[in-house]
């Protein structure tokens, strides 16, 4: 009897992590992100949760925990990793597990949203998805954008050669560390939100960002000179972990199936519409809005190949997926 309730007590303190959780018969889905609500990640899991359920006939109580609530993406992937939650969102923070990941945001390898849609919902996601549910304890379900990376600047830029030297803030991940120091730039890794406080200060410059991060913290009237680069497609799928994903019976794991490809479908469509949202909102609020010229997107591109040297010698299918996706521009 003892050890009867010594077991039963281990399971309600690891909350979950040997067996899904049940709440009045049903069973409960816990959903982990970094994003706050209104930003497209957030908007995706929300979608995901309710087609679920919908689909379900509410058998699953799909919570979504959206803004870091579970904590910061490190951590909630590896509780997603262990079983202690079921699902989460993120982006090529996967790459430290398996670094294939790291090529969802290839710099200047897509030439708009369509071209990165066929590619995620083709031969390129196989590739790159390919091992990594064996080799993570992760299903990687769909991938949906975030938007393109965009360069937002205190200073005017008119040509590239205005870029060279500017302390500009990146995220800290080699391949943006890399980027910048291709661009001549002097790359600054930091939290995204220490960065109004550093354009204030005048410890950078400026950096990139999606429209929707851009809006979400009026960066524009900062930083209002933004470059319309679209150099890195930012591109977040949701994970599941495998134990409970093969554990689901065959009738719900067609509908997860199916949820996670309906709701990544509704993110690709709402993509175009939030970009134009996004250029309206930074005008109004007194931003200027630039597009690179041709020489200028050459130069873009040429800084961006020079970092797909990285992946050479971490992803063994790196040049194949990268000649995957040329068959969908």
């Amino acid at each position: 009897m003892k050890r009867r309730i010594l077991l039963l007590s281990l399971l309600a303190l690891l909350g979950g992590s040997l067996a899904p959780a049940f709440a009045a018969d049903k069973i409960i889905v816990k959903i982990a992100g970094m994003k706050p609500d209104g930003e497209p990640e957030t908007v995706g899991m929300k979608l995901f949760a309710k087609y679920v359920m919908e689909g379900t006939k509410g058998k699953y109580d799909v919570r979504v925990f959206p803004n870091s609530q579970l904590g910061k993406e490190d951590a909630y992937i590896a509780q997603t990793r262990k079983g202690i939650i079921q699902m989460c969102a993120t982006g090529t923070q996967t790459g430290s597990i398996f670094p294939a990941m790291a090529m969802l945001e290839t710099p200047m390898l897509y030439d708009s949203l369509d071209h990165a849609h066929k590619a995620m919902n083709g031969e390129t996601f196989k590739l790159i998805s390919k091992g990594f549910a064996e080799k993570s304890g992760l299903t990687m379900m769909n991938a949906f954008p975030l938007g393109f990376r965009h360069f937002y600047t205190k200073k005017p830029v008119n040509n590239v050669n205005d870029l060279k030297g500017l302390r500009m803030r990146v995220p800290n991940i080699p391949l943006y560390v890399e980027f910048a120091k291709q661009l001549g730039q002097s790359g600054q890794p930091m939290p995204f939100a220490e960065v109004p406080a550093a354009l204030d200060q005048g410890t950078i410059d400026g950096g990139d960002s999606p429209f929707s991060d851009i809006v979400a913290l009026k960066m524009y009237e900062i930083a209002p000179n933004i470059t319309l680069s679209g150099h890195i497609l930012v591109i977040h799928s949701l994970y599941i972990n495998n134990d409970f994903y093969n554990k689901l019976p065959p009738e719900d794991r067609k509908v997860f199936d199916d949820a996670a490809k309906r709701s990544a479908e509704d993110i690709w469509k709402m993509a175009a519409d939030n970009e134009k949202k996004a250029i309206d909102e930074i005008n109004k609020g007194g931003g200027k809005i630039t597009n690179p010229s041709p020489e200028f997107k050459a130069a873009l591109k040429k800084a961006g190949e020079g970092t797909w040297k990285l992946f050479y010698d971490t992803v063994p299918n790196a040049k194949e997926i990268l000649e995957s996706v040329k068959q969908y521009k």
